[in-house]
């Protein structure tokens, strides 16, 4: 099972077919044949998905929408290899960024596992805050567990699709995260278990509509366009150059601004005066 999962993470990232992240059928193990990713960009997440948190209260996913950007991935906490991969790639790409979890926005982690507790729940999340070292962190990182009926809608949802393995007792499943806007729809998909702290910064700022990141992040959002298919940003060079040009005008309106107040040179023996 631990080689399926590992051809199923490196095969994700190869193509797209119809929406679907889906690797050749030749490095495709019968496994994985229902495993992927589907985009439902600008598609909602369901509000009135009920779940437990990790503190055992019910929760509704809408619960957590209506303020802020927000991150969303679907691991099992009891998943031996790949689910521990895409959390520990989350967090130290949240740790590399300056926004922080629970001010700019949220982390919302959902257990696709029915059979998960909440205190399974709590003790993963201790273990990621631990890692994570910043105040407020548990007030916006969210771990739930759920019944199988609002996993079914969520994953759904969220297009992703996976599969239990009677045999290893386990689940085949895709690596990703996704970003959302404040309202619950899904802006952007990353793949892989590694998250460019740069793009996933540029993401949430996107996803967060002016609601949060600075003129820098905009400057930067002008220049760089999302690429679904790949999963990050990349530079529009038109857009690169067009503020480059607009930059350089600036500066020479401003030089030549400058040079007409000063006058002629101070100093200057030759100037005004009569031979």
């Amino acid at each position: 099972m631990v080689v399926t999962l590992l051809l199923a993470a490196s095969a994700f990232g190869q193509g797209m077919t119809n929406g679907i992240m889906s690797p050749p059928a030749s490095v495709r193990p019968p496994g994985l044949k229902n495993v992927g990713i589907q985009q439902n960009l600008n598609q909602p997440i369901p509000p009135d998905l009920a779940f437990t948190d990790d503190l055992g209260r019910p929760v509704r996913l809408g619960d957590y929408f209506g303020k802020k950007p927000l991150i969303l991935n679907l691991v099992y906490y009891n998943c031996p290899m790949l689910c521990g991969e895409v959390l520990s790639g989350l967090e130290h790409s949240l740790r590399m960024m300056k926004f922080n979890v629970g001010q700019e926005f949220d982390v919302i982690t959902v257990s696709f596992d029915p059979s998960e507790t909440p205190e399974m729940a709590a003790k993963k999340k201790a273990e990621f805050l631990h890692r994570y070292k910043r105040a407020g962190g548990e007030q916006g990182w969210h771990f739930l567990v759920g019944k199988q009926d609002a996993i079914d809608a969520l994953t759904k949802a969220a297009g992703f699709q996976y599969q239990y393995d009677e045999k290893t007792k386990q689940f085949a499943h895709a690596t990703a995260i996704l970003v959302l806007t404040p309202e619950g729809k899904i802006a952007q998909y990353y793949y892989g278990v590694e998250y460019p702290p740069k793009d996933l910064r540029l993401g949430l700022v996107e996803a967060g509509q002016g609601k949060i990141g600075n003129v820098v992040d905009q400057l930067l959002l002008y220049c760089y366009h999302y690429d679904p298919e790949q999963g990050k940003y990349s530079a529009t060079i038109l857009r690169v150059l067009r503020l480059a040009g607009v930059a350089t005008m600036l500066c020479l309106g401003t030089l030549i601004f400058v040079m007409i107040r000063r006058g002629p040179a101070n100093g200057d023996p030759g100037v005004g005066r009569a031979h």
